[in-house]
């Protein structure tokens, strides 16, 4: 017996003094390894993903990588992102221009090229499913040293009442001294309008900007003169009536350009078609969903890569075409987070927005009518300084009218950023932000997600711009808006910073994707590489055992008002009914997420539903359905559409 143990001993002090050799030769791997080892275990035991949840990285194929600058769930489940040339000048010149459909439930997908450049424009799904995406990417910007060709903004006037004057790309405006100068985009001009008769007759020529650059390098083509330019290849009679006006031509930076076009995106089918122009050219607009079917469209550069002056517009997908209202004027930094409340076509301002304009402008959080154009600021915003690149959505269902206010940094390329959650009660008599919890660090570009159980997943980000420095947080929460608290979960693997984004699946998990750091390291030396790879988050609800809620049926559409039976086994334990809207992201701006509250009751063999009445709750289109037991679990999501028609007779 002693002499066996004595072996042991001796067995054990030979493994112990081999691993200190080991270790003494390579500690730091040793220990990383060690370290790596014990997170995984850590992470992956049941324990865990209960209380946290879980993270799986998808490495998507060579051949089926995308740039995703947005995202979108469609009405049949699968998720589109959208690349376009994915922020990569090469592949804009090429017109190598991309969209990937990955269906999450088999996790096959395939490439689906695009007809535009998406880049940078706006979406949204429309009440038949469609997606509509607006503008995008018309010029890339040119930074101070590298513009060699002068350039400026051409107005373009046509002063014949009778007749119509399209101009292609390429058009080239000749200068009082003969300098020449090449138009970049397409310019449609209406005839000129025509007022009174004989002596009093009136004629306003029609105008249209567009941007051009000299024909030839250099500082011969440099003119502060405003001045009225000939076209040439116009016939004499022509050129009369139809010219330029040009201002100043410069070589200083050239912002980014947005183009006027649209498309939609049928789910069904899986294809491409194009709908009427933008009255603008717009790059980092905002579209809205509106309870009547129709999608508020504000803000962008135009292009000539100026922040449009407040100019809006509004689609109709009855006639898929945009019309201007004049009538509602409003400006807007890029990307400006705006709802629709439950007060229909009274729509609220957060503050937060995705960048470009100045810091002294549109910038103030606030409701704004769109039948009047009246604008009332809110007050009590922490941090107002710090809300580009901030995080908005309704918090909770938005049957309660809460919004919540997340994270943001400085105007610009500012290293300054806050943890800052901010709440706003629209239901209050006098609507004010009000101070909730605080995230352990600033962070811009957070992603923000309304999950069935009435949580919110806030996710990635990084504390500098576009992750300078190495800092993304990697990072996620879940806010409890019952008790304003916010929990941890668990951390994702993948940095998420600017352009990116993410999704609530029908299955009640999130797909986040996308990234686009400046660098990769954090002395700000190595270019920054796009992350291609997606991952999806696995909320703690879905690993408490005992089984999911489900299902058995659920009618393709519910109306407003409407009260519907949906089979269930066990609907004695069904807790809460909820429809989530398929949404849209894009730029950390999701203005389509909205989770609405069904009253319910059990009913024999299901549950009793009822949509609420209220126009303003529930925009028309695609929603999941989901049913919540008594445990916070949700069943796997119905999708259904929620008509803009009147309440039906009760079943």
């Amino acid at each position: 017996m002693r002499v066996a143990n004595t072996r042991r001993v001796r067995q054990i002090v030979l493994v112990v003094l081999g691993a200190v050799v080991l270790l003494g030769v390579n500690v730091p791997p040793a220990f990383s390894y060690i370290s790596e080892w014990r997170r995984e275990q850590l992470i992956n035991s049941p324990e865990y993903e209960r209380a946290f949840g879980h993270w799986d990285t998808i490495d998507v194929p060579d051949d089926r990588r995308v740039n995703a600058i947005h995202a979108a769930l469609l009405s049949s489940g699968k998720v589109l992102l959208i690349a376009g040339s994915g922020n990569k000048e090469d592949m804009f010149a090429t017109r190598a221009l991309k969209s990937l459909l990955y269906d999450p439930t088999t996790g096959q997908s395939r490439m689906i090229p695009v007809p535009d450049d998406m880049f940078c424009g706006g979406q949204t799904t429309l009440p038949d499913g469609r997606l509509l995406v607006a503008g995008g990417t018309q010029r890339y910007e040119r930074l101070d040293g590298a513009v060699t060709n002068a350039a400026g903004t051409m107005t373009v006037k046509n002063e014949d009442p009778n007749a119509p004057m399209v101009l292609p790309a390429g058009t080239v405006f000749v200068s009082p001294t003969g300098v020449r100068y090449r138009a970049d985009a397409e310019t449609q001009l209406p005839p000129a309008q025509k007022s009174g008769q004989g002596r009093r007759t009136q004629v306003v020529a029609s105008e249209e900007p567009v941007f051009v650059e000299a024909v030839d390098p250099g500082p011969g083509a440099l003119t502060t003169a405003p001045g009225q330019y000939r076209i040439e290849g116009l016939a004499p009679d022509v050129a009369r009536n139809v010219y330029g006006q040009g201002q100043q031509m410069t070589l200083r930076k050239q912002d980014y350009q947005g183009t006027n076009k649209a498309y939609t995106f049928d789910p069904v089918r899986e294809t491409w078609s194009q709908v009427s122009d933008m009255a603008f050219h717009r790059w980092y607009a905002t579209l809205t969903p509106m309870s009547d079917g129709r999608v508020l469209t504000v803000a962008g550069l135009d292009g000539a890569g100026e922040v449009l002056n407040g100019q809006t517009e509004i689609f109709d997908p009855t006639t898929n075409t945009f019309s201007e209202r004049k009538d509602l004027t409003r400006y807007f930094p890029t990307y400006p987070a705006i709802f629709e409340t439950a007060q229909a076509g009274r729509m609220v301002y957060t503050g937060a927005n995705a960048g470009y304009g100045p810091a002294e402008k549109g910038r103030e959080p606030g409701f704004w009518d769109t039948d009047t154009g009246a604008f009332a600021a809110i007050p009590g915003m922490r941090d107002p300084d710090l809300l580009e690149t901030a995080g908005s959505a309704w918090l909770g269902p938005v049957n309660d009218q809460r919004l919540a206010v997340v994270g943001g940094g400085g105007v610009g390329e500012s290293p300054r950023s806050t943890g800052r959650i901010d709440y706003l009660d629209l239901r209050d008599p006098a609507p004010h932000f009000t101070a909730g919890p605080s995230l352990p660090e600033g962070v811009r570009y957070p992603n923000l997600v309304d999950l069935p159980d009435d949580t919110m997943l806030i996710s990635g980000g990084s504390r500098d711009y576009r992750g300078k420095g190495g800092t993304n947080n990697h990072i996620a929460r879940l806010l409890h808006p019952d008790t304003g608290r916010i929990t941890a979960a668990a951390d994702p693997a993948v940095g998420r910073d600017y352009h990116t984004e993410a999704l609530l699946l029908p299955d009640g998990r999130v797909l986040t994707a996308g990234s686009d750091p400046l660098f990769d390291d954090q002395q700000n030396l190595v270019p920054g590489t796009f992350e291609q790879r997606i991952e999806i988050y696995s909320p703690p609800y879905l690993f408490r055992g005992g089984g999911r809620p489900t299902i058995t049926d659920a009618p393709p559409t519910l109306a407003r008002g409407q009260t519907a039976t949906i089979p269930t086994p066990a609907p004695e334990h069904i807790r809460s009914a909820r429809l989530i809207k398929a949404s849209t992201a894009t730029h950390v701006t999701t203005t389509d997420m909205r989770s609405v509250a069904l009253d319910t009751a059990p009913t024999a063999g299901g549950l009793s539903v009822t949509v609420p009445e209220e126009p303003g709750l529930t925009p028309p289109g695609p929603y999941l359905l989901f049913l919540v037991d008594d445990r916070g679990v949700p069943s796997v999501g119905s999708m259904l559409t929620v008509g803009p028609d009147g309440p039906r007779p009760r079943e």
